[in-house]
């Protein structure tokens, strides 16, 4: 018993209306049926089958895909695979060599090799720094066949302080 509730209270209520036995029996052969229904499939892929309409007599070309690494990219990681197959050769051989001298430790023979493994490092960077400033020169050569008309716009778009309010002005 609840403690808000008094001792002798009377029943609510019903909010709906008794069913008859004929009624319920209804029911309940209705919610069986119902409950027994194959569910109905849902299709997850559809294939429409209608041709493809022709736009013009040219057949389709095939578009290989090309995906083009930079040439500084490509070097600078070339150098890099070079630079430590040399390091670990030449670490190699040195630590061969100071095996036959004594009974020398790794980290020794590589604190000796550490100083071979920066200057390749070094002439890495400055091969792939001198590349990659001799690249920022090239050269476009455009070749015209029948009338061009050419424009050359400037848009000056200029931008002050924390937030900027753009004004773009074309000088034509």
């Amino acid at each position: 018993m609840q403690p808000n509730t008094p001792a002798e209270s009377t029943p609510e209520p019903l909010p709906y209306a008794r069913m008859s036995d004929a009624d319920a029996t209804a029911e309940a052969r209705r919610i069986i049926a119902d409950a027994y229904q194959p569910v109905r499939q849902m299709p997850t892929a559809y294939r429409d089958s209608t041709p493809v309409p022709a736009y013009g007599t040219t057949p389709p070309v095939p578009q290989p895909d090309h995906r083009i690494v930079p040439p500084w990219a490509a070097g600078t990681a070339v150098a890099g695979i070079g630079v430590g197959a040399a390091c670990v050769g030449i670490g190699c051989g040195i630590w061969l060599a100071c095996q036959g001298f004594a009974a020398v430790t790794l980290t020794s023979v590589l604190f000796i090799t550490l100083p071979i493994a920066a200057v390749a490092a070094v002439a890495t960077a400055i091969g792939s720094a001198v590349r990659s400033i001799k690249a920022t020169h090239t050269e476009t050569h455009h070749h015209y066949t029948g009338p061009v008309r050419q424009e050359t716009n400037t848009i000056t778009a200029p931008a002050y302080g924390l937030i900027a309010c753009n004004r773009n002005e074309l000088h034509g």
